[in-house]
């Protein structure tokens, strides 16, 4: 079977099949007709309204067809009145009887299921009658003794039996041939019940309210709710359905225009949908196939569906869930997999055991096994887990070093107090960054990458000098002891240089010379002293003095030239020369420990920035905020070498430990981070004023003006104190319960003494 319909000339209220379902009649406003349902479409077969004298009787809200003679299908008018038609005859004459006993609009009508003749009706007017066709007035009425009578539907299990809902939310039970006397009656829902019907095969009633609810109801002996479905609309029809016992079908009043399919054993999710309406389905008629339906709309269509082409929600539907309760507590659901493939696996069979362990899971396997989804919920109280982890992130907090120190003495002390607190993965990581932003590593940088132009390096001319014989700087220093000569002082032959690379130079460390030399390195003004093995770099910003020293300190003994004559270099220059690139100094080349040109130092061969971004990110994931708010502001200005890291993302993290220190009240800490933050939007947070919004001690509206003038009842004594009756010029405590207060002393004396508000409003104050 496949999905068709046709459209109406207006909005189609109710639909009935025949008793063969070859047939569908569809009533509306405007609408009445009967269709032969073939293969791929519909086939008009009569037009009620097409006949002469139209009248109200012709609108309809409810339609039914006789269960055993085709021939007969009733209608409900919206002029109360309640018609019978004979589809085999001619003209005017097919209208067989029209009651008028109904004072208003009759809202439902039901052919008996085994008497041809007999069909009841719920009305507007809060009563039930019961008709015998070939009568002209109703053989019995039936008061519910209600505003109104919504749907009635007689059992299939007792020819003597119907229900009746009405929009006081009850159900009553009645037999048609005690119409003084209903035998059940009871609350369903907590709003109008709008539809009902009756399960084919058990004593089962569903009802369907404003309330957004299916319930269905066990009748067997007392009534009895079994079932509950949540729905996103008031509901406006229910149908079982045929042959699944646990499957019914509804439509919405408002909102939703799906047609669901439900599972009453899994009641938040629909087992299948049909979305093929624009508008409210009115109403649905299962065609004796459970597969095969009908519906109508307030989309002027009527449609022929198949569950071939239904949607199931529920393979959309996310099988995990969470959720926090006010203590803090975490619960968490996920499905289980009852059935594993390939039991020849080892692993496989581990989980299998598992899964068994956890939950006993019924192994029959059944051709609609929807509702058969089964989870396990998980309870994570923080009182036994995350006490400790709070317990740990606050001795953190109080024990870490973020600033006052160098980079790695920050990076060792945190890693010390990390591994003490059992971090071990933090303390590695602190270990890390002590590695790669270090003054060691920066050192080691500028020893391997700062070479000149023919790759001599700085230790490179130190060995050349001990090759030749001569002194090192140091050891002419130091007055020419041969200890000197020890790489162990290598590194104190060049203090400035080192000290001008990391932008920590101490002025005055070594002065040779009274007469310095000004020039420009990567375009920073440096001093030049020059003296006979070296050189010295400092920042600073000096006229420029061309004038030279002819010793850089006292003579302490006979200086011997061990340098060449002059005729060996034809290159030799008696005077200094400045090239055009302002970095290459040429010198006097009797000057052997010279360097020939200077260069400005390049970043290291090995960026470790995309690591620490990557660390950082993966802490964030695991919701380590603490570890990386603490480890960039640690960094300091070596952050800037981190340049994929967008400052939004830096700032989220930022906030985000701020917010948790403050939910653990460590209100010096998170100022000491707001303080150090190099982000405006977040050194700024500890400059925004605070506001406290507090209410009317008289009519608790809350007061919007600056002061204490409330704009609705005009009083002003609410910064009155409530025990002396003066005026609180000071600190000011108030109960956000009742809204009275006054002086903190006064307060604080009457509270501890007696629990209830001193105004007499009867409120139990509490001061903390």
């Amino acid at each position: 079977m496949a999905t068709f319909s046709v459209t109406q000339e207006g909005p189609v209220n109710a639909l009935a099949l025949n008793r063969d379902f070859t047939q569908v009649v569809v009533g509306g406003r405007n609408v009445f007709k009967v269709y032969q349902i073939g293969d791929d479409r519909f086939k008009e077969v009569c037009n009620l309204r097409s006949l002469k004298h139209l009248n109200l009787n012709f609108s309809c809200n409810d339609v039914a067809w006789s269960l055993s003679d085709d021939h007969y299908v009733a209608t409900a008018a919206t002029n109360g009145h309640v018609c019978v038609w004979n589809l085999s005859r001619i003209g005017k004459a097919m209208q067989e009887q029209d009651y008028q006993d109904h004072k208003r609009t009759v809202n439902k009508v039901n052919f008996h299921a085994t008497e041809p003749y007999k069909l009841i009706s719920g009305s507007q007017d809060g009563t039930m009658r019961y008709f015998d066709i070939r009568v002209k007035n109703a053989v019995s009425v039936f008061y519910s003794n209600t505003e109104s009578v919504r749907d009635v539907q007689f059992s299939p299990h007792n020819s003597y039996t119907f229900s009746a809902v009405s929009e006081n939310g009850s159900v009553q039970i009645w037999d048609v041939r005690k119409p003084d006397k209903l035998q059940v009656q009871f609350t369903a829902h907590s709003g109008p019940v709008f539809a009902c019907d009756w399960h084919p095969e058990t004593m089962w009633v569903a009802t369907a309210s404003r309330d957004k609810t299916i319930k269905v109801w066990d009748l067997t002996s007392k009534p009895t709710l079994e079932y509950t479905i949540h729905t996103i609309a008031s509901i406006g029809c229910v149908k079982w359905r045929p042959q699944h016992k646990y499957q019914i079908a509804s439509c919405a009043l408002v909102i939703d225009c799906s047609i669901n399919i439900w599972d009453i054993r899994r009641p938040y999710i629909p087992y299948a949908a049909f979305n093929e309406h624009r508008d409210i389905a009115s109403g649905v008629a299962w065609r004796g196939d459970p597969n095969v339906f009908l519906s109508s709309g307030r989309d002027n269509t009527l449609y022929h569906h198949s569950f071939n082409d239904a949607q199931k929600p529920a393979s959309k539907a996310n099988p995990q869930g969470i959720t926090v309760n006010a203590k803090g507590e975490v619960v968490s659901c996920r499905k289980i997999v009852s059935t594993i493939s390939n039991n020849n696996s080892s692993s496989q069979n581990s989980i299998s055991k598992a899964v068994v362990l956890i939950r006993k899971i019924s192994t029959t396997q059944s051709i609609d096994n929807f509702h058969q989804a089964t989870s396990h919920i998980y309870n994570f109280n923080p009182n036994n887990v995350d006490q400790q982890e709070a317990s740990i992130f606050i001795k953190l907090a109080k024990s870490y070093t973020l600033f006052g120190r160098s980079v790695s003495e920050l990076c060792e002390r945190n890693a010390a107090i990390a591994e003490e607190f059992g971090k071990d993965d933090v303390a590695v990581t602190w270990k890390i960054i002590k590695a790669m932003y270090g003054e060691e590593f920066i050192q080691n940088s500028i020893k391997s990458n700062n070479k000149h132009e023919d790759g001599i390096g700085i230790m490179e001319i130190i060995e050349d000098q001990k090759s030749k014989g001569g002194e090192t700087p140091v050891a002419q220093f130091s007055g020419g002891d041969e200890e000197t000569e020890n790489e162990d002082h290598v590194d104190n032959a060049f203090p400035n240089y080192l000290n001008f690379r990391n932008g920590c130079l101490p002025k005055g460390d070594f002065f040779f010379g009274e007469n310095e030399l000004d020039v420009e390195l990567d375009g920073a003004p440096v001093i030049l002293d020059f003296y006979q093995y070296g050189l010295r770099i400092n920042q600073v910003t000096a006229e420029v003095d061309w004038t030279l020293p002819n010793e850089a300190f006292p003579i302490r003994h006979e200086i011997l030239d061990r340098s060449p004559p002059p005729e060996q270099f034809p290159d030799h220059h008696h005077s200094m020369n400045f090239a055009e690139d302002t970095h290459t100094i040429q010198v006097d080349d009797r000057l052997p420990g010279m360097l020939t040109k200077i260069r400005p130092c390049q970043k290291p061969s090995w960026d470790p920035s995309s690591v620490v971004i990557d660390t950082l990110i993966h802490y964030s994931n695991l919701g380590d905020l603490q570890s990386v708010a603490s480890i960039l502001i640690v960094l300091g200005n070596s952050r800037k070498y981190l340049t994929g890291l967008s400052e939004s993302l830096q700032e989220h993290w930022l906030l985000g430990y701020i917010d948790i220190l403050c939910r653990h009240k460590l209100w010096d800490i998170s100022n000491q981070v707001i303080k150090t933050s190099w982000l405006p939007n977040v050194s700024q947070l500890n400059q925004q004023s605070t506001t406290m919004h507090t209410n009317c001690g008289k009519c608790l509206k809350p007061l919007q003006r600056v002061g204490w003038l409330c704009d609705r009842c005009h009083t002003s004594e609410n910064g009155v104190c409530s025990l002396c009756h003066q005026v609180v010029r000071g600190l000011y405590v108030w109960c956000r319960g009742c809204s009275h207060g006054g002086h903190i002393g006064h307060m604080k004396q009457w509270l501890t003494m007696k629990g209830v508000c001193p105004t007499g409003c009867g409120h139990r104050c509490e001061y903390n």
